[in-house]
């Protein structure tokens, strides 16, 4: 058991000590508060990403050579992936809506008969809006693929000797993000960042910060069981860190027009776990750091490749196999579909339970081995 009983009077007067030292430096407040904020612009209207091998539903009525060609044109480019097929669009909808494809293309019956006659052939291609710049870039990709394909009918015909030339009527819409705007794809994502951010920068430097100016020691002499000091630790950060959500939630919603289409009881329990995480990720580096430039350094060691590899600046399906196993290992990753999943297409838990429950096992796991060894450096 780590620690003992916990009295409440002394814990609140540790709570109460940290909030004083936290907020009582205007530079601090600026950094808690302000920081945020400013993060969460600049990546709103900076980042862009690139996409290859997108995957792809498809829905072919039609079932000729002529709408395989065209399939099989898109799979040809490299911009494309076929991970389904199906008879029904009910089915490329489903598909949609869980994430399976990020992209549905639908053949409707009688193309290649259209395109036989000189006819205008018309095919649906539906968009997951939720990534604007994927959807942005694919709809490009998709829209060149499909006049090319046009062009080569039409040059079959006239080597044919028909005068009437085949066309093809493209018409494309994004679910979720219909504007397909950088910004409603790219804040739920900023959030993610902010609040790990807040949870390891508060969590290693706090505890250090004693170590380094000696006082760490004198707590630890003090009737403060390892638990009232852990929890008096970890208990101010939680709440800068909540603070923190409904700030940059509210700046998301009110300044970029984010739609919090889902629930957010179900966004806060999410978050729970999730800033479980990095409480636990904070105490082990403060256990490892002697001096607060020091868990600075280890802090940044952890938080800029979990950020690479979390699928907020490039698409975990772009990544070596390696390395899309090693994203499972990161929360940033599993806490990332879940804010997406409730901003833009009001996913609930039937959809992201897998996401929370990896979440919770992973802040329960995490802060367990942290409190234990955080306890084990300190007596």
């Amino acid at each position: 058991m780590i620690g003992g009983r916990v009295n409440l009077g002394r814990l609140l007067q540790l709570v109460r000590k940290e909030f004083r030292q936290m907020l009582r430096d205007p530079r601090s407040k600026r950094m808690l508060f302000v920081s945020p904020i400013i993060q969460l612009l600049l990546f709103g209207y900076a980042v862009n990403t690139d996409v290859r091998q997108v995957k792809t539903f498809v829905v072919d009525h039609d079932r000729t050579a002529a709408s395989r060609e065209l399939v099989g044109s898109f799979q040809a480019s490299g911009y494309f992936r076929v991970v389904g097929t199906g008879d029904r669009p009910q089915e490329l909808v489903d598909a949609l809506d869980h994430g399976d494809a990020l992209v549905g293309l639908e053949i409707p019956r009688g193309f290649s008969a259209d395109l036989a006659a000189g006819r205008t052939g018309h095919v649906q291609v539906l968009l997951d809006g939720t990534s604007s710049n994927t959807a942005n870039v694919a709809q490009g990709y998709a829209t060149q693929i499909i006049r090319q394909f046009a062009d080569a009918q039409t040059r079959r015909r006239a080597v044919a000797g028909s005068r009437q030339a085949a066309g093809v009527d493209l018409r494309a819409r994004a679910w979720y993000n219909p504007d397909l705007r950088s910004q409603v794809y790219n804040v739920p994502g900023v959030i993610a960042t902010i609040v790990m951010l807040m949870g390891l920068l508060l969590t290693s430097l706090a505890v250090v910060r004693e170590r380094e100016i000696g006082t760490l020691e004198q707590l630890m002499v003090s009737p403060l069981t390892p638990t009232e000091l852990i929890l008096g630790k970890t208990l101010p950060v939680v709440v800068v860190a909540f603070a923190d959500l409904f700030l940059v939630t509210a700046v998301a919603m009110l300044w970029f027009h984010v739609p919090l289409r889902g629930s957010f009881p179900l966004l806060l329990v999410a978050s729970s776990f999730y800033i479980l995480s990095g409480l636990g990720i904070g105490l082990l580096i403060s256990t490892v750091s002697n001096t607060q430039q020091e868990a600075f350094m280890s802090m940044f060691f952890f938080f800029l490749p979990a950020l690479i590899l979390s699928g907020f600046m490039y698409p975990v399906e772009n990544m070596a196999v390696f390395f899309r196993y090693v994203t499972l290992l990161n929360p940033v990753r599993h806490y990332l579909v879940v804010v997406r999943g409730i901003f833009l297409k009001g996913a609930g838990w039937e959809a992201l339970w897998p996401q929370i429950a990896t979440l919770a096992v992973m802040g329960v796991t995490v802060l367990w081995f942290a409190t234990t060894r955080f306890h084990k450096t300190t007596v």
